[in-house]
């Protein structure tokens, strides 16, 4: 039997993910109650310690198991269950026993459900305004497979920070995200404006798949376009020896390149850097968009 070797990581990723080794117990306890999922723990996030004793998760609605194979995602794929009816009204109980003030929702992609989860997005929304008062409410959808009927059931219900993330640049789609377009997942961003200006909208991608930077700055730009205003930049770290590999570590200092283009081209808020996550620390960015709005 062949060994496969242990992927190595550079210096600067190694001492940032071992700051996060805490103790979770707390957290998955309060989830495993309420039959919850977080995507924290469905997708390995390296930040998951320091987020879970911050009392902080990312709750992952309509259950763990997604529809779709996107070769970077170490959620599980599958044919999912039905909605769990309880859902909104369990995350809204753990929230308020973990004293969030800014509760993120996203989803497994749910392409078997004619309306890709939006009716449960919906749900979710209405259940936390009603049942956590005085919170702030940000949601991460899929693409809906550009049902804009459902993403206006989405919309319509307020949420203040609505996210999608378009993940990678337009050329390595095929490889990184077969069954997903990259112009769907920017006329939804731009729908959403359209449906509603006051809304504030995000998005996300990894580098170190092969893109090239005027790529990532033409993904800026499309952004832009689209009406998106926040932006977060991560370095793909590979779940497992069945995922894509890893093609750079990018360095530090070209998350801050990226970083400091974006600011120049116009969006109000960038976390930029080797761990950044859709998620990590979004009650600061939610709060740093509303300060340069």
């Amino acid at each position: 039997m062949v060994m496969q070797m242990r992927e190595r990581k550079p210096d600067w990723l190694k001492d940032m993910i071992a700051l996060d080794r805490k103790d979770l117990r707390e957290v998955k306890l309060t989830l495993r109650g309420l039959n919850l999922h977080s995507v924290c723990e469905g997708a390995r996030c390296p930040n998951i310690g320091e987020c879970f004793t911050s009392k902080t998760a990312t709750f992952m609605i309509l259950g763990d198991t997604c529809t779709r194979n996107c070769r970077f995602c170490a959620v599980k794929k599958g044919i999912p269950a039905l909605p769990d009816k309880r859902e909104p009204e369990n995350i809204a109980k753990a929230a308020n026993l973990m004293g969030l003030k800014h509760i993120v929702v996203t989803s497994v992609t749910r392409d078997d459900l004619p309306d890709g989860g939006a009716h449960q997005f919906k749900e979710v929304i209405r259940t936390l305004k009603r049942e956590c008062p005085g919170t702030t409410v940000e949601v991460l959808i899929p693409d809906l497979r550009g049902d804009w009927k459902a993403l206006a059931e989405i919309v319509e219900e307020h949420p203040d920070l609505l996210n999608h993330n378009l993940e990678t640049v337009p050329s390595l789609y095929d490889s990184v995200r077969p069954q997903a377009d990259y112009g769907r997942s920017i006329k939804l961003l731009k729908s959403a404006k359209e449906m509603d200006s006051t809304l504030i909208t995000k998005s996300g991608i990894m580098v170190g798949l092969g893109e090239k930077d005027e790529e990532v700055l033409g993904v800026m730009d499309d952004l832009l376009e689209a009406g998106c205003c926040l932006l977060t930049i991560g370095q793909y770290l590979r779940p497992s020896l069945e995922h894509l590999p890893v093609v750079e570590y990018v360095r530090p200092e070209k998350f801050e390149f990226y970083r400091e283009k974006a600011l120049e081209k116009g969006f109000s808020f960038v976390s930029s850097g080797p761990l950044v996550r859709s998620s990590y620390h979004a009650a600061e960015l939610f709060a740093e968009s509303k300060t340069h709005k």
